[in-house]
């Protein structure tokens, strides 16, 4: 089993990715293979609507996005971390989520109904509004959210600071402990026999007549 956690912070190991180690030595603890995927630091295009990767199965843009989405046919969970940049995702971040949700959902479905988690790093606030914001692709991708025992953020300006906050690095900790236990169970669901249900096509609907 591996778990794939995608660092969205502008910085490859600042705050953020301090969070994602901690979280993916726990996961290596619980006998769980990690990969940390860095987005990088250059510009990441938004969706621009072409649909392009219903024909092809991949986003138009050959970036980040695409090596992501390589790796995640052969992941079992993912984590998604960003730092609250105005109380929301980096920028970066939310491009790449829309761009890897949507060409995914267009045929390859590498994603759906894999456990996934969001963690924030942040200084101050802004976590919140930041940790609703990233479960949204989640919850509309059929994934099931992973929790903690409180709100999965982590304080700190400097990642000195990170692991001086006792209590984020707790709710990490149990982030990742769930993160493991739902795996397994997952694994010995499909030894018994428990599949998930089949996939419905979509059904759309236009409420202007």
């Amino acid at each position: 089993m591996k778990v794939i956690l995608v660092n969205g912070s502008p910085h490859k190991e600042g705050c953020t990715y301090t969070a994602l180690k901690y979280i993916s030595e726990i996961l290596t603890s619980e006998g769980i293979d990690t990969e940390i995927f860095w987005i990088g630091n250059k510009a990441i295009s938004g969706c621009i609507g072409c649909e392009f990767c219903y024909q092809h199965q991949r986003c138009c843009f050959n970036d980040v996005v695409n090596q992501f989405s390589e790796k995640a046919k052969e992941a079992d969970g993912f984590i998604f971390g960003s730092p609250v940049h105005f109380a929301s995702m980096s920028g970066a971040m939310t491009s790449f989520m829309d761009r890897v949700f949507f060409s995914d959902g267009a045929g390859n479905n590498y994603l759906l109904r894999k456990p996934a988690a969001v963690i924030t790093s942040l200084r101050r606030t802004g976590g919140s509004a930041t940790l609703d914001q990233m479960q949204k692709w989640l919850a509309y991708n059929q994934m099931p959210i992973i929790s903690s025992r409180y709100w999965n953020a982590i304080h700190g300006q400097t990642p000195e600071e990170v692991m001086q906050d006792t209590e984020g690095l707790q709710i990490m900790r149990v982030l990742a402990k769930n993160m493991a236990w739902i795996l397994k169970c997952i694994e010995a669901g499909k030894k018994t026999g428990i599949n998930p249900p089949a996939i419905e096509e979509k059904t759309f609907m236009n409420f202007i007549h």
